[in-house]
């Protein structure tokens, strides 16, 4: 925050927002994770990896890249690429434009798995999530969303 930002007090329905934002967030993931882990023995996290990997060009992502796009380190990807690796859903692969990086590929087996769970993951974001939102404008709340993910980025960036 910067210097030049007047100091406000919050108003209680912006203190009720913050409060809330952490806890509504982390029970909708251990919602997710726990439909997924119950029907399709897959954990929302790895369900997210499967899906950032199926989206790119031929299925393979950088694992940096990867790591990005998840919020999680590099060394954490890679335990999760080593996971999903064993069970046959990826494969890990070096690059081909860079000696040092690594690609995380589908496979046919990770791919069907994908298609499987995505229909429950569908129900589970409408049941826990959407459904809760009725009456609230989702144009508004994920454009809010996106300048919010859009300042993050923008002060991270390297030389701004």
């Amino acid at each position: 925050m910067t210097g030049s930002r007047s100091r406000t007090s919050l108003t209680d329905d912006e203190v009720r927002v913050i409060d809330r934002l952490r806890p509504a967030v982390s029970a909708l993931f251990r919602r997710f994770d726990a439909d997924l882990q119950r029907e399709q023995r897959l954990s929302f996290g790895d369900y997210i990896v499967l899906f950032f990997v199926s989206q790119a060009p031929d299925q393979t992502l950088g694992l940096s890249e990867l790591a990005a796009r998840c919020q999680q380190s590099l060394s954490a990807i890679s335990r999760t690429i080593g996971r999903l690796k064993t069970d046959g859903l990826v494969r890990r692969e070096q690059s081909a434009h860079d000696a040092r990086a690594y690609n995380a590929v589908l496979t046919d087996a990770g791919l069907a798995l994908l298609q499987r769970a995505t229909p429950l993951h569908h129900d589970c974001v409408r049941h826990y999530l959407l459904d809760q939102l009725h009456g609230v404008d989702l144009r508004a709340l994920g454009a809010a969303l996106e300048r919010i993910a859009a300042a993050e980025d923008s002060t991270s960036a390297p030389g701004v």
